[in-house]
């Protein structure tokens, strides 16, 4: 069974791409969703493994949306992404639940199995 993954940004490029690499990687990628709410809707509804969350959301930050899904599903793998942000403190990432930040451009080398992959599976 793969383990699954929710991508969420606001720009279908990058949600394509995205998509794409992580499906290399053999893991089933859910449909995007575009901004927080969207979000939080489907990650309640589906229950991904992980998710790639864009910092740089309509309406909310990944801050907000992924402490709102710590909270609500916990256990999901949250990998925080950005183009715009180089870096995320060890402390934010812990106060907001994520694991892992990443720059958008940094994607495509990134080892996403070991990121999305939980210990002892």
């Amino acid at each position: 069974m793969s383990l699954t993954v929710l991508i969420v940004d606001d720009s279908p490029r990058f949600c394509a791409v995205a998509a794409e690499l992580l499906a290399d990687q053999g893991f089933e990628v859910l449909a995007p969703a575009a901004d927080g709410r969207a979000a939080l809707a489907a990650a309640a509804a589906a229950h991904p493994d992980g998710m790639l969350l864009d910092i740089n959301l309509p309406g909310a930050d990944g801050f907000e949306v992924a402490a709102a899904v710590t909270a609500a599903c916990p256990g999901v793998r949250i990998v925080l992404d950005s183009a715009s942000v180089t870096a995320v403190s060890d402390e934010l990432l812990r106060a907001c639940g994520a694991i892992a930040f990443l720059c958008k451009e940094e994607l495509a080398g990134a080892d996403l199995a070991a990121l999305f992959t939980p210990a002892g599976t």
